[in-house]
């Protein structure tokens, strides 16, 4: 059997065990053992199964996802989503479409300290949605920002899909962070602009602007922003400057935590394990998961699946441009069966020869992952941004898919911005780490 058909093979394997109800992580695996049996030999799949598993989750680099999940954990349990609203609402009177721009800016600022699309949309929804509605905001715009607007939380460092792209990857964690600040602005601009134009092209559908206050005023109303910017502002100096490494930052991120929900008055002992358990909940369904697609990555090398993958694609001469178009299409596919992270451990492997080949920075790819990554987020049937938000306004999915999907497509411009301006994502990581 050749390996194409080999590929195909494996292809409809997987399929049928995801369409099954099987756990993702035991469908790679099952794929992976598959696979080493078509590889035959000496090769025996249990041994290879059991070091492989091992050795990739020994991994140092995987130590800063457990507290970066805890870190949002932590900060998901405090009084930040009330504090995120009052304090930014005051500066953003003057600005066409006014208090829908803190959906932005809040997810923006919650994201950089959670990691995690599904928490920062469903913290900020909680608290923005009633707000919104109750001073007369059309709820249907309201809605597609925060569901846009959520998915910065897997876009702004720390993120945990940038932690799992670049192991799988092996590429800097540190590089990849550092690689997402630019392009984390471009796509909030890109919504801000948008929540702007709308706005003024329906006056009809927004209330009367708001009693301007004073500037002391807006200050005392922000001040209890302070210590979450500070924790912000600390992560993110320390991965700039090269002061700590993306773990020991995540144990400074966890300690910020912790003292904020003290400050608050919100850290007690039932809060603190519900935050451990929830991180370990989370966590575990992660290494899962990366575990099995460790095994299926190491079963595909085998097979040479891979490599013939990417010769196979090379024969259709594919422009660089082409190749990214191609690939993002197939992202959005897979978006609307599965999750982001399954989206990256299940493609790496077969997608990372063919970026080589064409030229591409694996740092410049890992943020273009992670931006079709956020179109899933927003893309029906699993769009869990989507779900969350389902659930918070009581809409069906429909009305809330029809509501996303103008950041939908700008996501995609977001794509295409830094497809033909790639120093938008490389400047920052050159700047700390020269060539």
């Amino acid at each position: 059997m050749d390996l194409i058909s080999i590929a195909l093979l494996l292809l409809v394997i997987l399929t049928v065990l995801l369409a099954g109800g099987v756990w993702i992580a035991v469908a790679l695996m099952a794929c992976g053992y598959a696979g080493m049996l078509f590889v035959g030999g000496n090769v025996p799949p249990g041994s290879v199964l059991a070091t492989t598993v091992w050795g990739n989750s020994a991994s140092w680099s995987l130590a800063a996802l457990p507290l970066f999940i805890w870190m949002g954990e932590i900060l998901f349990r405090t009084k930040l989503s009330e504090e995120m609203f009052r304090g930014l609402a005051p500066w953003l009177n003057w600005i066409p479409g006014r208090l829908m721009h803190v959906n932005v800016l809040a997810c923006g600022i919650f994201g950089s300290v959670s990691g995690s699309s599904a928490a920062t949309c469903a913290t900020v929804a909680k608290i923005a949605l009633p707000e919104l509605k109750k001073r007369g905001y059309d709820e249907k715009i309201s809605l597609g920002s925060l569901a846009g607007a959520g998915t910065l939380g897997i876009l702004i460092p720390p993120s945990i899909m940038m932690v799992i792209y670049a192991v799988q990857a092996n590429v800097s964690i540190i590089q990849v962070f550092l690689a997402g600040f630019l392009p984390g602005l471009l796509v909030m601009v890109l919504y801000s602009g948008y929540i702007a134009i709308w706005s003024l092209a329906n006056p009809d559908k927004q209330p009367p602007p708001e009693p301007s206050m004073t500037f002391r005023r807006k200050v005392a109303e922000s001040a209890q922003l302070i210590p979450t910017l500070l924790l912000i502002a600390l992560v993110f100096l320390s991965l700039l400057m090269g002061w700590a490494t993306a773990t020991e930052c995540a144990a400074w991120g966890v300690m910020g935590s912790l003292a904020i929900a003290w400050w608050h008055g919100m850290l007690s002992w039932p809060s603190f394990f519900q935050s451990v358990m929830g991180a370990t909940r989370v966590t575990c369904m992660i290494m899962l998961i990366l575990a099995g697609a460790s095994y299926m990555s190491t079963s595909m090398a085998y097979t040479g699946v891979p490599q013939a993958l990417a010769a196979w694609v090379g024969h259709f001469g594919l422009s660089p441009y082409a190749l990214i178009a191609a690939l993002t299409v197939m992202y959005i596919v897979l978006g609307t069966a599965l999750d982001g992270i399954s989206m990256i451990v299940l493609t790496t492997a077969v997608v990372i020869p063919m970026i080589k080949a064409a030229g591409f920075d694996l740092v410049w790819f890992g943020i273009f992952v992670v931006l079709v990554v956020e179109m899933a987020e927003v893309s029906p049937p699993v769009g869990f941004n989507l779900f969350v938000l389902q659930t918070m306004s009581g809409k069906d999915s429909n009305f809330v898919a029809r509501a996303s999907l103008p950041f939908f497509f700008l996501l995609v411009l977001a794509v295409a911005i830094i497809t033909v301006f790639p120093d938008i994502v490389m400047v920052l990581p050159r700047m700390a780490f020269p060539p």
